[in-house]
This record gives structure tokens, sequence and C-alpha cells, in this order.
């Protein structure tokens, strides 16, 4: 059932009249927002069909050609059948939703039923679900046009955190199934995991939005490298059924875009309880439908916001960036606390606890998602023990050796989930850390917590030296899926050389809309999103309204 029904008319611009209406200027296909581009199909002065072909040209010029960003594993070969579907549905009926003709790119752990879903890992390669993942249904019902599946670093980074080997980890952005994706940036440097495929795809205008799934940091460390805006949600507020596991301890999916407004239009559209999915259920009577009316300049007026200054002091640059946005925290009238210490215990015990838990889920998670697929197609691995046999058999011919050596590994040090030390830290551990932070709220009367998203800039594609825990522990990332609350990217401004620095806004449960508010005040006063040197605005890129 398309849910038009279910979205009252006057919705379809609400983020039009929450921005102040249609800009006067002309508009180009990198800065026009979703409430722009669907008062201009309104209008008929341009088409889903239009729009999509747009964005195809761009994927054309850019992927696989000139700085061959290579985001994209595969297109959508029926994305302008359905654009057209779309406009002339929209003509006959008038438009399902404030996503209607909308394209959108997808993770490539997203299952999708028309598209293969390889979770970047070749021994997957031409597997196609069932059925879509419960949000990827929501989007379609809604009108979005999927246009691509794009890279990840592979099963989302699962089997590779920390491998102590001389082998190291994956380069940055690359997987067996998708292979290496480049940062529009600098092409020299990677655009950061999981969902870097994503990141680097929006930044370069690929898509309207795109989609990301987070479990330590795999949205945000993307939009960070990449300069754009992204939301790991409270978990439970997304399903997330059909999206191929990493961890469900910490597991959720995001949206990911290049402004806070079309952010907030796609995150309403995927809200909604899962009976498939038991922990959607605590969000019921705490979801919004409609995510926009929450952008508003003056949010940060009087609200109270905590400085993480346990993040920063990596890299010069960084931080001069992070000390702009901090000042204009104030300059905007927020009650900025500065400095908000965390707690020593929880600084030093969160990676550990993080991965004890992360290890344990993925092998058997993954295992069994790999005994569904192998079950509803015969040939794929089975389970957890047979991915590891088929990447470190050289007749398979695995394109990652790294990643070989890492689900190796994990197979070597993970614990089972009835073992008493798992049970431990899921059980205790988590809960500490949940009450630490909570604590931490409560006891300075805070709003949300600030941080730089990423303690540096993008990292070189070539990594020197091994991805380990402890390099991990530089950013607070984890922290929000370890205590399942909410954490908003806002792109903040460039480093000297051009990099995109990142302001994250962190707080408690289900305070989406609140740091939609905050988040989209600062944006309106900094304007710190960038257009990629390397992926420039195309001829026809320039709007016709």
């Amino acid at each position: 059932m398309h849910p038009r029904s279910l979205v009252p008319r006057t919705l379809l611009l609400a983020a039009a009249v929450a921005l102040g209406g249609l800009r006067a200027a002309a508009a180009d296909l990198s800065h026009v927002t979703i409430a722009e581009l669907q008062a201009a199909m309104g209008k008929g002065t341009i088409t889903a069909e239009k729009l999509t072909e747009l964005y195809l040209a761009r994927i054309a010029a850019y992927d696989k050609q000139g700085p061959s960003l290579n985001a994209v594993i595969v297109l959508n070969p029926k994305a302008l059948e359905t654009a057209r579907a779309l406009d002339a549905e929209r003509k006959a009926k008038g438009p399902r939703s404030p996503i209607h003709g909308i394209p959108v790119v997808l993770k490539d752990n997203y299952d999708t039923c028309d598209l293969q879903t390889t979770a970047g890992c070749q021994l997957l390669e031409g597997w196609i679900p069932e059925k879509d993942a419960y949000v990827v249904k929501k989007l379609r019902d809604a009108g979005a046009v999927i246009l691509a599946k794009v890279n990840l670093s592979e099963f989302a980074a699962g089997g590779s955190v920390g491998v102590p080997s001389e082998i190291g980890s994956p380069p940055n952005g690359f997987s067996s199934a998708g292979g290496q994706t480049r940062n529009p940036h600098d092409l020299e440097r990677g655009p950061a995991g999981s969902s870097g495929g994503t990141g680097a795809a929006i930044a370069a205008v690929f898509a309207q939005f795109g989609m990301g799934s987070d479990t330590g940091g795999s949205i945000r460390g993307p939009c960070a490298a990449n300069g754009i805006v992204g939301l790991k949600p409270t978990n439970g507020l997304l399903s997330r059924t059909g999206i191929v596991p990493l961890a469900l301890t910490f597991d959720t999916g995001g949206p990911m875009a290049r402004s806070v407004a079309d952010l907030a239009v796609s995150l309403g559209i995927m809200t909604g309880v899962d009976p498939v999915d038991p922990l959607s259920a605590s969000s019921r009577g705490k979801f919004e439908r409609d995510y926009t009316r929450f952008l508003r300049k003056g949010s940060l007026k009087g609200a109270r916001i905590g400085v993480a200054r346990d993040f920063m002091g990596k890299d010069p640059e960084t931080d001069r960036v992070t000390e702009a946005a901090i000042s204009k925290l104030k300059e905007l009238g927020a009650d900025v606390v500065d400095p908000l210490p965390y707690p020593e215990f929880l600084l030093k015990s969160r990676m550990s606890l993080f991965l004890t838990v992360l290890n344990a889920d993925f092998k058997a998670q993954i295992g069994a998602y790999l005994a569904h697929v192998a079950a509803t197609k015969p040939g794929y691995p089975r389970n957890f023990a047979e991915l590891v046999a088929q990447a470190n058999d050289p007749a398979k011919g695995y394109r990652s050796p790294e990643k070989a050596a890492g689900l190796k590994y994990t197979d070597k040090i993970a614990l089972e989930q009835s073992d008493p030390i798992y049970l431990a830290a899921r059980d205790q551990g988590l809960p500490m850390i949940r009450a630490a932070m909570l604590a931490l709220f409560d006891g300075q009367k805070l709003d949300a917590i600030v941080y730089p998203t990423a303690p540096r800039p993008a990292a070189l594609i070539a990594r020197t030296v091994p991805l380990t825990p402890s390099a991990m522990g530089d950013s607070a990332t984890s922290i929000a899926n370890m205590t399942g609350f909410p954490d908003l990217i806002v792109p903040a401004g460039m480093t000297k050389d051009g990099l995109p620095v990142s302001l994250s806004f962190f707080g408690p449960a289900y305070s989406e809309a609140k740091l939609i508010g905050y988040a989209y005040d600062f944006e309106q006063a900094t304007h710190g999103i960038a257009l990629p040197k390397t992926t420039p605005l195309l001829p026809e890129d320039a709007l016709p309204f």
C-alpha cells in the first residue's frame, strides 16, 4: 500500500516552509533540497525522469571515468523506467510523499528484491534477496527512485577490526566485491568506513540522499571524511530487518545527505514499528513522521551544549575548525559547557567492551544470514566457517587477503554468545556505559554534546600502520552505539589542505528532533559543506528553476 493516504498534502512543502520558501537564485544540483525539487516538480519545471538522468550523467562522468571514484557497485537498470512511471502517477494522482521521484543510493548491505546484495563480499555476488529491507520498502512505497547500490567496507568491517598481523587491515574504502572507492575531495585518500561508498556518492552528487549503516561509526566516519550530513539514529528508531548484520547489539541504518533539511525529510519517511524487529517497538510513541518541522533557525539559543575535548588534540587543523565551530555555537546563543570531561573508566574500558560484543555478534549473526542465503539459493557459504574457508582458499581467488586474514582471526578469537564473558560485557558492561553517559547529560543538564566526528581528516588509502583498537578509540563515535543514543553529523568547514571537518551533535535517546534543530541552526550559520574539487558541476547541473 502506498503511503499517499497517510501523508497530508500540506506536508509536501513543509520543508520548503521551514526553509523560508524556495531560493530566489537559480539552483544547482549540488545545493538543491528535496523540498525545492518537490515544488519544482509540482510546477512542472523538472521531472523525476530528468532528475534521474542528471544523477546518472554525473555517475557516468565521475564514477568509472574522470576521477574514477568507484563508489557504485551496481546501477539499477530500471531507474529511469521507475522515474517515468512516478511522473505519470504524479500527474494522475499527485505525489505519494515528500520524496516522490527523488533518487537515492543504498549501501550494498541493504537487501533489495531486484538488485544483488553483496555486503561488499565477492562470495555473495549475484545474491538477490526475496524481498526488500524494511526501510527500503518504506522508501519505495514513498516513491523514491533506487538509483544504485554502492560500495562499503566489506561486511561493514566485520572480521578485520584490529587484526594483529603483518597483513593489517584492508585499504580504506576497499571491498572484494566493489574494489577501491576514492574520496572525491582527495583521490589519494579513502572515503572512510564502512559506509564509504554512500559518503563518496552523496558528496560527489550521485543522488539526492543515501542510506548507510552504523555499528561503531560507519555512517559518521564517512560523513566526516566526505563532508556531508548524516545521522546515526537512536537504536530502534529505524528497523534493522533486511540489513546484513554486523553486530545487532549496535547496528542501525541511517540517512546521509547534503543538507540537514534533506536528512529530516528522509528520516520521517522511514520511521515506524516493524513487527519483525522487536527493537523497533521501543520507538512506539517516540518517533515522528515529519522531522522537517524542527528545522528552525534559533534552535541553539538557550540550548545547553557540552564540549567533549577528550576527543580533540589529534590534528591541529581539525582542532582549528572545531574551535571555530564551538565559537559559532556561542554566537548562536548556546550555553556551552566547556570542557566536559568523560569518566576515565568509560574511556579506558569502552573499546574492549565494544570489540568483545562486536566479534561475538558478527560470528553468530553473519552465520545466520549466510544460512538463509544458502537455503534460498544453494552455492553460497552456508555458515561462518565456510565463509572463512572460502575466503582463505586460493582456488577462490579472493581479492582481499587482509579481509581473509581478518575473518580467520575473528573465527579464532570471537566468543560464543553463550560465553559468560560475552554476557557480562553485553548485559553489565554496556548498561554501565549508558549509565555513565546519562549521568553526564543529567548532571550537567545538557541538551547535547558536541565533538569533532573524526579527530583527523580523511586518511590515505595506503595505510602504513594497521588499524588497531587503540586508534579506533581516538573517536567518540562508538559511544553512541554502545548507549544506543543518536548522533547527528554536520559539516563544520575545511582544513587548509581542502579536507572536510565535521561536528557531531550527540544526544540522549530519541532526541533526534532537538538534534535536527541544533544542526540546522549551525548549518545555516556556517555553510560548511563544499563540492569536491574532483567532481565539479556539469553544464546541465544548473537547474531550470
